[in-house]
């Protein structure tokens, strides 16, 4: 009797016995996947973890339908690092192995297979099978798994399926047809050869005799001399009121270059890749005390302050471990930031750099998979956001978490709710790696790990190239408003500095951090909100589309014209999102370009590229949007930023508002001055003497540090008590309280620790399921993992009462 232990692809904390033939034992390897039934008549992609002779007591094993792969596609580092994910974040194995594999990977008898729309396929090259599943695409729009064994009259069709996959003639049913394509713009520049005194005399001697050429080639001087900036063949034949076939005609003489702007970031200063990278003192000294941590700690902690130049620095050590033979793992918090990334990286290690993030198609994430599994040249260096931490890494050789302190590293939903920065460096431990976490404001946490001496620390306190850290003023909102001296939302000194700076060409940020128009719309007469009728929320009105949307559920409506309650004309906004401050700019500033970043602009794969490329080329002049401009991203023409309203963040029920308000305050700062000139920040808010706002204007990050730490320690938060938070939904209100009260209970009576709740959170109600939370705060002392088998020995009595099964229980542990 020969067996496989499989983790299937669904939320079960439980791995499953198969039963196999001896050849097939001899053959199968930890990693590999293979086909099972499962239930019914469902079969699912399953990952080998074991193969064993044990037969297993509660239920006869079934046997596998086939196997998927020659070699495991899974290592069995990663496969150990899955399970600490599962028993740490208290979550099912079956749902990490869901959420890290690309779903490509995860056919199941339930997905939809569809033919790719306008692609010509040579049906000589299909195998005979491949041509029936061809020919039956070409009768119907689309198939499931099951319809395809009848088909080919054999279960054994997972194979057949990746081929034509891998010949790019079917796709999934998960995947998006992406239509944006990169905007190539084309610019130009005088030939090499013309750029000397004497080269401009011999210029004007081959134009002697053509006068509207010369008209351009003028005309392409002056506009260099004015712009300082790379000009478009469609501005310089507006310019010169020209047309398109004379500077073809100047190209074609040599005269003119033309050049296309998608790979520009490394265009300009055409021997750019050579340069040996030069770190300045303060960035050495930091560079070298890195190295002197990591030989005597995993985790080395850089704390710099915006514009320090911590990117050089990871660049550094990436070129040493990559000598190693090593791979690197970059781990970002955001997807826009790897647009940046991307470009400066691949300009030092060309070709090694490798990209994996969920706006990359199926596809994408596989070829990337590969590479990664095979340590091929292309994957080196992976860049990535937090998925990118369950890729098939051979020898990990440094994991870099920059912007260590971003919330987006936490998975909210669905399972596994992981932290991963924590995840990255109990997975670099697995490979004796080394893990560098840099940040301009580091968490608390993270902070307080490196003062213990648990992490190692290196601060830099100097920018890069000693620009100074921007001016920061506040602006009493309160008093401005008062005093009339406000145009919409806009305070008189910000309007002010924003047309200094743009007369100078000098570009701006503002930042929102709420999408939308406006949050409310409220009726004068009644008082009536239109709220959400499946979430406890009002509706944020989009005036774009004219509707008003949940934010939470995706619920929309019209815009109405009239209150649902009392039938009143008289509806007004209340509150403002990015939307409705670039609305206002528009009249403010109309001369002025202006673009939005938020979730409503972003949502293409290129989405992030667009924007960030139209205003790192100068194309926009005041750029709005919402947290997602706050992070990393490099500018050096931004001279100003202006904070629209400081205070909608201090005040949310969270014990990190305060730390959340000044990292994000800092960040969205540091996004000004960034070269010579010292940039200036605008803060409007209604409460300037505020501890917080207070220590952001003096980048004093020591004080709000050792002032949010005292806080913790008396209130019992982290980094002093670990917390757990348990999450109960359901339709029916009273079956939730009661249950709640129950899971409570049984909790406060066997925990010998804080248990608080059951709660209603803030939004008591998200589509149409009622909401509690109980928080529990296990101190320092206790062991953790015994406490988790208690506490997952409680839910499981709580799962066996039959009234509360009904009840869906979710576990977030570390939950900030």
């Amino acid at each position: 009797m020969y067996f496989v232990e499989v983790i299937l692809p669904l939320s079960l904390s439980k791995t499953f016995t198969y039963s196999i033939s001896e050849a097939e034992f001899f053959y199968i390897k930890p990693g590999m996947r293979v086909a099972v039934p499962f239930g019914k008549s469902k079969i699912y992609t399953a990952l080998v973890i074991e193969i064993h002779r044990n037969q297993p007591t509660l239920y006869e094993a079934k046997e596998i339908h086939q196997i998927l792969d020659e070699n495991p596609i899974v290592t069995l580092i990663q496969i150990a690092h899955w399970q600490w994910i599962a028993s740490y974040y208290m979550c099912a194995i079956g749902d990490v192995y869901r959420g890290a594999m690309p779903s490509a990977l995860l056919l199941e008898s339930e997905t939809l297979i569809s033919q790719k729309t306008d692609i010509f396929v040579d049906s000589s090259l299909l195998s005979d099978e491949e041509f029936l599943v061809y020919e039956a695409l070409q009768q119907q729009s689309s198939l499931k798994v099951q319809d395809i064994i009848a088909i080919l009259n054999k279960k054994n069709i997972f194979p057949v399926i990746q081929k034509l996959i891998d010949k790019n003639i079917l796709v999934l049913q998960e995947e998006i047809q992406e239509t944006y394509k990169p905007k190539l713009v084309r610019y130009v520049r005088l030939h090499e050869k013309y750029n000397s005194n004497q080269g401009l005399s011999e210029l004007l001697e081959i134009l002697k005799s053509a006068a509207k050429q010369k008209e351009i080639v003028m005309r392409y001087f002056q506009l260099s001399a004015s712009e300082k900036k790379p000009i478009t063949v469609k501005k310089l034949i507006e310019e010169a009121n020209s047309s398109s076939a004379i500077v073809k005609a100047l190209i074609e003489k040599e005269i003119f270059e033309d050049y296309l702007l998608q790979e520009d970031r490394v265009n300009f200063d055409g021997n750019f890749l050579n340069k040996e990278l030069k770190l300045s003192e303060a960035q050495n000294e930091a560079f070298v005390a890195i190295k002197d941590n990591f030989d005597s700690k995993e985790v080395c902690l850089l704390h710099g302050v915006t514009s320090s130049g911590k990117t050089e620095i990871y660049i550094k050590l990436i070129e040493e471990h990559l000598a190693t033979g090593k791979q690197i793992l970059y781990l970002l918090p955001e997807i826009a930031l790897t647009t940046q990334l991307v470009g400066r990286l691949s300009a030092y290690f060309g070709n090694k750099v490798a990209v994996f993030h969920s706006k990359y198609n199926n596809n994408e994430r596989i070829e990337v998979w590969n590479q990664v599994l095979q340590n091929s040249e292309k994957a080196q260096v992976v860049i990535g956001a937090r998925s990118a931490l369950f890729l098939p890494f051979n020898s990990l050789g440094l994991i870099i978490v920059d912007e260590e302190h971003e919330q987006t590293f936490k998975q909210a939903d669905p399972a596994p709710r992981y932290h991963a920065r924590d995840a990255a460096i109990v997975l670099a431990y697995s490979h004796k790696a080394k893990v560098l976490l840099g940040s301009a404001t580091p968490s608390i946490e993270t902070y307080f790990n490196a003062k213990s001496e648990k992490f190692g620390l290196v601060e830099i306190t100097k920018r890069y190239g000693n620009v100074l850290m921007p001016a920061i003023e506040l602006v009493d909102l309160k008093d401005k408003y008062f005093r009339k001296k406000m145009t919409g939302h806009f305070s008189d000194i910000l309007i002010a500095e924003m047309t200094s700076a743009l007369s100078l060409g000098e570009q701006v940020i503002l930042f929102q951090n709420r999408r939308g128009y406006s949050p409310i719309i409220e009726c004068l007469t009644c008082g009536h909100v239109p709220q959400c009728q499946q979430c406890d929320v009002s509706l944020t009105y989009h005036k774009h589309k004219n509707q008003l949307r949940c934010h939470y559920c995706g619920y929309s409506m019209a815009k109405p014209t009239n209150c649902h309650a009392c039938s009143s004309v008289d509806l007004t906004t209340k509150g403002f999102g990015t939307e409705q401050i670039e609305q206002e700019l528009v009249s403010i500033f109309p001369s002025s370009k202006i673009g939005r970043m938020d979730q409503d602009t972003t949502r293409g794969k290129f989405g992030f590229e667009k924007i960030i490329d139209s205003f790192k080329n100068r194309e926009i002049d005041i750029l709005v949007g919402t947290q997602m401009l706050a992070k990393g991203l490099d500018f050096d023409n931004v001279s100003l930023v202006g904070v629209m309203n400081a205070d909608n963040m201090l005040y949310h029920p969270d014990f990190r508002a305060f730390e959340r308000s000044f990292q994000m305050l800092t960040q969205v700062a540091g996004r000004a001055g960034r070269s010579e000139k010292q940039g200036k920040v605008i803060i409007q808010t209604y409460n300037p003497n505020h501890n917080t706002i207070q220590q952001v204007t003096n980048n004093d990050y020591l004080g709000m540090y050792n002032e949010q730490l005292y806080d913790r320690q008396i209130y019992k938060y982290p980094p002093y008590f670990r917390i757990i938070k348990i999450t109960l939904k359901q339709r029916d209100y009273d079956k939730l309280k009661s249950g709640s009260m129950w899971l409570y209970q049984v909790m406060s009576q066997n925990l010998q620790m804080p248990v608080l709740g059951p709660e209603e959170p803030l939004i008591s109600r998200i589509r149409n399921e009622y909401i509690r939370t109980i928080i529990i705060k296990i101190p320092q002392n206790v062991h953790i993992g015994n406490t988790k088998d208690a506490i997952q020995k409680m839910l499981n009595s709580f799962e066996a009462v039959a009234q509360f099964r009904a009840i869906k229980v979710t576990l977030n542990v570390d939950f900030y």
